[in-house]
């Protein structure tokens, strides 16, 4: 074994982290959203994980911080996308 390579156990060490924190987002986000809103977070995990990420994350910290403290309907949670979503980037072609 080399001494770049990472023993077998920190690698299960960290995948069994992974996954606790992973069952921990989700059972965060049953509290933070309601049914319908979990199903739409999904659907867009599908399409854009990174977009799921970002939701997931703005939700978690402001439960944390306080700012959230019950269920976020589907509605609630379009909005949060909204705010969230970064813009698109416009093209102007010119021809000449």
């Amino acid at each position: 074994m080399s001494v770049n390579q990472p023993s077998p156990d920190t690698n299960e060490e960290e995948s069994k982290k992974r996954e606790a924190e992973a069952a921990m987002r989700q059972r965060a986000l049953t509290f933070l959203l309601d049914q319908n809103a979990r199903q739409r977070l999904t659907n867009i995990r599908m399409v854009k994980p990174e977009l799921a990420t970002a939701v997931e994350n703005y939700l978690i910290n402001s439960a944390s911080s306080g700012r959230l403290n019950r269920a976020l309907t589907d509605e609630e949670l379009k909005q949060i996308l909204l705010n969230i979503r970064q813009p698109k980037k416009e093209f102007k072609i010119n021809r000449v």
